[in-house]
């Protein structure tokens, strides 16, 4: 478990935990324009308490298991944002693959940036890894800022990499070396 970390713009970020899920949906709800075309296809029932407070569960139960770092960005209150290191994996590879997304009231305040250097850090220091990576879909030109301001290096196209908002989406890939 991390301490909360202070962000611009009077964002904290915290680890996930039970109880979020009232203000999940309200933060989901909020943002389903902005996520849209970033996002997978959701089912209507992603947007309600009970599918949430499931995914919580699952999301705590996977971070006790060492497989996922989940945590999520709060501003008076309200959740804000989430950011997780996913498909940790142990042995010779010591990886996991960073994901996150901002409210959209806080884009370009440099929040995704001070979450992807906590996310770094928190990989390095605290989990012990070797590399992080992440992929972002090629015209989305502000993540890709993110990860490079963040020293992540372009590795390349994967083509039809992820089915994001209904359509198999090419991602340009990148890793960071945390050694």
């Amino acid at each position: 478990m991390i301490d909360p970390v202070h962000l611009p713009l009077g964002i904290t970020l915290r680890d996930l935990r039970e109880g979020d899920e009232t203000a999940l949906v309200a933060a989901y709800e909020r943002n389903r324009e902005h996520l849209a075309p970033w996002d997978p296809a959701r089912p209507e029932d992603y947007y309600t308490e009970r599918w949430q407070a499931e995914d919580v569960r699952r999301q705590i139960a996977t971070r006790d298991a060492g497989s996922t770092y989940p945590v999520v960005l709060t501003h008076d209150g309200e959740i804000v944002g989430r950011s997780a290191l996913t498909a940790i994996i142990r042995g010779p590879l010591q990886s996991a693959f960073l994901g996150y997304w901002v409210d959209a009231r806080f884009t370009g305040g440099g929040v995704a940036s001070a979450v992807a250097a906590e996310m770094i850090r928190l990989a390095r220091e605290d989990l012990k890894l070797h590399r992080l990576e992440a992929g972002a879909m090629l015209h989305n030109t502000g993540s890709r800022r993110v990860l490079e301001r963040n020293g992540f290096e372009y590795i390349g196209i994967a083509k039809r990499y992820l089915r994001i908002a209904g359509e198999w989406q090419d991602h340009a890939l990148y890793q960071r070396i945390l050694e």
